[in-house]
């Protein structure tokens, strides 16, 4: 690949992403899109200083950051007032008129989600700054990159402000909560936390594995010649950007109501959380004539939803497991009606929240059908009590499989594998391509085995027979014998990969090979004391580990006699770099992982953050914030060459620089 091949290939590539992520209608198969990608991530390694600031490469994002640098706005970004109902839009109307009477409006969604200022200069997204005070905000550039719906190039050269919403759709915030759960994290309340908390990751990979999108409500610092911001809004849409999948110039007061209803109607339609409908003076010469309050412009209000709350009684409070063994507790209500929908259930999180918002059986509550979301309670009305009302106790066991339960403060858990609750998402994970990777044996198939009656537990995999199978719907000859064939191919498997497949609270791959490495197949006999000496295992950790192995240790020493895992155990030598707190930082000549996975192999501990326990940082290109705060504190800094020039004379041969 030349370069005229190389930017032809850019184009293709991001024609391609915009009709995927922004029109919704794909034009090239992810096949193709992978094969282009990849030629032109070999042509940039061949050509670093060549690369485009617009490749899509360019969206993996930076180095992890220790925090945001604050960066002003070019323009203020302004807020809005809120009116809640239509004697208040009138009222707000009425004002306007006393400036002008003949004007049309521009209505479209207001979305629930994080603010944020793009600033775009000759064609290219030059910063990405969140609203902060409305003067400055915080710089997320680095994760913006990472936002497909964001054009990280233009066709427009001057300088722009495009300003909008950070959101996440509320089915991925279902699937992400979800995930949250499974692993033992606090949930998100709503979407807006869940887009405001992954735009502010320092991660940028954390922000890109979260579903955010980007959709334009407004422009700062412009020149671009229209007289109606809808006009503007349109030209904006026609450089790349999403478009509210509702928008309207109203030609009066009659038609901002019935939008308004339309709105209101269609808010369970909408994928996107929204909270109201934003109405604006559309001719750009009165919004400037119309100004601005020491707080917002004249010119615009939000005209908010009506909020879906209504008053009920806790009938009673059940337990629910969870797929990683989470139990929560969920209140069972008097049945009410929100706006058609019939809530009888909502959720209470966990007993901590029950404990701080002193819900009691008996209570009556407010509760929020907030943005469409699950219900929860926002309030307990205490002046209703009659003493009758009775205090929740923690469970001790599992309200399913009768197992005791891990209290570990905030989350309980049930740890028996052989839990009906949580036995079909173990073995949905055993099998992944993160675990053992058994090939055909997904989802869908483990739900039917199970079903079934044919598997119940993770060694019942071992013991399926080709009868049993062409049995179940679908099965034929040859789809049997090649999951059969891949079940046996396990055998054998790296020690770590079987941990990791066991599905231990708290425990993944990198504490998985940690165990294999120091204990071999005795990682189920380690004691507490062996545990807590390893490098990164916590309190939390050792006591989810050793419950976890005190309950299952029947059935994990069936599966080890099973699959006859590899073991590697091993023992560290000592060396010079035995113990030692590492950083990495700046661009090297060779890849990152494969400095980290040497180091550890060495005893090393890679850390992401540079402090006073730090005993050297090994930096190349362009390095930043870690390298000055090393240098502060007096910190070893040691450039590529040095690092390797210090390896050598420790007389440590590795192929990593060569």
């Amino acid at each position: 690949m030349n370069h005229q091949e190389y930017k032809k290939a850019l184009a293709e590539l991001n024609l391609w992403a915009h009709a995927y992520y922004v029109l919704d209608a794909p034009i090239a198969t992810d096949e193709e899109y992978d094969r282009l990608y990849h030629a032109v991530l070999e042509y940039e390694k061949e050509n670093p200083s060549l690369i485009d600031a617009a490749s899509p490469t360019q969206r993996v994002g930076a180095e992890v950051l220790e925090s945001f640098t604050k960066a002003a706005h070019l323009s203020r970004m302004w807020s809005m007032e809120d009116v809640f109902n239509e004697q208040d839009l009138d009222e707000w109307i009425t004002r306007v008129y006393k400036t002008k009477r003949d004007f049309t409006f521009y209505c479209e969604p207001k979305f629930d989600g994080a603010s944020l200022n793009l600033i775009y200069e000759n064609g290219r997204l030059k910063q990405a700054v969140t609203r902060g005070d409305g003067v400055q905000g915080e710089d997320v550039t680095n994760n913006i990159k990472t936002v497909r719906s964001i054009p990280l190039s233009i066709d427009y050269q001057d300088i722009l402000e495009v300003r909008g919403e950070v959101l996440i759709k509320k089915s991925d915030f279902d699937d992400l909560n979800q995930e949250r759960e499974e692993n033992g994290e606090p949930l998100f309340a709503n979407p807006r936390n869940a887009a405001a908390g992954s735009l502010r990751q320092l991660d940028p990979t954390v922000t890109a594995s979260r579903k955010l999108i980007f959709y334009p409500w407004g422009i700062g610092q412009n020149s671009l010649e229209f007289n109606n911001l809808s006009q503007k809004m349109e030209f904006i849409y026609a450089l790349g950007f999403l478009k509210p999948p509702l928008r309207l110039v109203c030609k009066n007061v009659a038609d901002v109501h019935n939008l308004y209803n339309t709105f209101i109607q269609k808010r369970d339609e909408i994928p996107m959380m929204m909270d109201g409908m934003v109405v604006k003076v559309d001719e750009v010469a009165l919004q400037e004539e119309l100004g601005y309050t020491s707080k917002y412009p004249r010119w615009m209000v939000a005209f908010k939803f009506p909020p879906l709350e209504k008053s009920t009684q806790i009938l009673s409070i059940s337990l629910q497991v969870g797929r990683t063994g989470v139990v929560t507790p969920v209140a069972n209500l008097q049945p009410i009606d929100i706006e058609g929908v019939t809530v009888e259930r909502a959720t209470l999180h966990n007993f901590d929240e029950i404990d701080r918002k002193d819900i009691r059986v008996g209570d009556f509550v407010t509760i929020i059908r907030s943005g469409d979301v699950i219900p929860k309670i926002i309030h307990v009305q205490k002046t209703k009590r009659n003493n009758s009302e009775q205090i929740p106790k923690r469970p001790v066991n599992c309200p399913v499989c009768g197992s005791e339960l891990l209290d570990e403060g905030a989350l309980i858990k049930c740890q028996n594998l052989k839990c009906d609750a949580r036995a079909q998402a173990s073995l949905i994970f055993f099998a992944s391509k993160q675990a053992l990777n058994i090939e055909g044996l997904g989802k869908e198939i483990i739900k039917s085995l199970y079903g079934a009656g044919l598997i119940r537990n993770i060694a019942d995999i071992f013991s399926l027979q080709k009868e049993q199978l062409l049995k179940l719907e679908g099965f034929r000859d040859k789809k049997a014998q090649n999951i059969l064939k891949a079940i046996a191919d396990t055998k054998k498997s790296e020690l770590w990969r079987v941990i990791n497949a066991l599905c231990i609270e708290h425990i993944g791959e990198t504490a998985s090979k940690k165990l294999a490495r120091a204990f071999g197949l005795e990682f189920m006999n380690a004691t507490e004391e062996e545990l807590v000496a390893l490098d990164g295992f916590g309190v939390q950790m050792v006591k989810s580990f050793m419950e976890f192995a005190r309950v299952n240790k029947e059935l994990i020493d069936k599966l080890l006699i099973l699959i006859e895992p590899t073991a590697d155990k091993q023992e560290i030598a000592p060396n010079p770099l035995k113990g030692k707190n590492v950083v990495l930082t700046g661009s090297l000549s060779v890849s990152r992982d494969s400095v980290k996975e040497f180091l550890e192999s060495m005893g090393a501990k890679v850390s992401s953050s540079v402090s006073s326990k730090t005993d050297f940082v090994v930096y190349g290109e362009d390095a930043g914030s870690k390298y000055d705060k090393a240098l502060s504190l007096g910190v070893d800094l040691k450039n590529e060459d040095e690092f390797r020039q210090f390896l050598q004379e420790c007389g440590l041969t590795t192929d990593v620089f060569a």
